[in-house]
């Protein structure tokens, strides 16, 4: 009998959850097993390793994350609006993935060492290209401040937007793209009273 898509992805589900919880090196393939209600063995039916696991959560969130951002990017859009669009997809993602956010958070350095997970890297590199492109496209084209460290500016705007998957809860009171809109009134228009 050949192993479900839908049950290998809730198993998947379910080991994200416990990867985000206890964190990698302290899961254990029981651990998982419990929590998806079968037998440790029966586990290794659908995977080979807790790595094996892991790995395939991170690379479909990572997957899913670029086929938004690339979209974002090849819409040549204004800086300002790429800006909206990247962070809107951003919450998109967290709330279709937040456990894999969560574990791409606490996880990725460590597991970025591995040559398995070199893909972990290159993705951060592109990532931080994306957005410091767009920043200082703004800069030189007169819609940001050129008085901002752009480097400064990008790691707030990313530790702004991507800290939300610590509370996020998916279904909640806000949707991704409300919550996404406030956080760029903020940071794009900020806090103060208009006067």
């Amino acid at each position: 009998m050949t192993p479900t898509p839908e049950r290998r992805r809730e198993l998947l589900a379910t080991a994200a959850e416990v990867f985000a919880a206890q964190g990698y090196n302290a899961t254990t393939v029981r651990r998982i097993a419990d929590e998806a209600g079968m037998l440790a063995g029966s586990l290794y039916y659908h995977f080979d390793s807790k790595e094996s696991m892991i790995d395939e959560i991170l690379s479909t969130f990572l997957d899913e994350l670029w086929q938004g951002y690339d979209a974002v990017l090849a819409a040549g859009l204004g800086p300002r609006e790429t800006i909206e669009a990247l962070v809107t997809e951003s919450f998109r993602e967290i709330d279709r993935h937040r456990p894999a956010v969560a574990i791409y958070q606490k996880e990725s350095k460590h597991l970025a060492t591995q040559p398995r997970f070199a893909y972990l890297t290159d993705s951060q590199a592109k990532f931080e290209k994306a957005w410091l492109s767009t920043l200082e496209r703004g800069v030189a084209e007169g819609t940001f401040r050129d008085d901002l460290d752009i480097r400064l500016t990008y790691r707030f705007v990313r530790d702004t937007v991507w800290v939300a998957a610590s509370w996020y809860r998916p279904g909640g009171h806000h949707s991704p793209e409300e919550i996404a809109r406030q956080y760029l009134s903020m940071v794009l228009d900020g806090i103060a009273l208009r006067t």
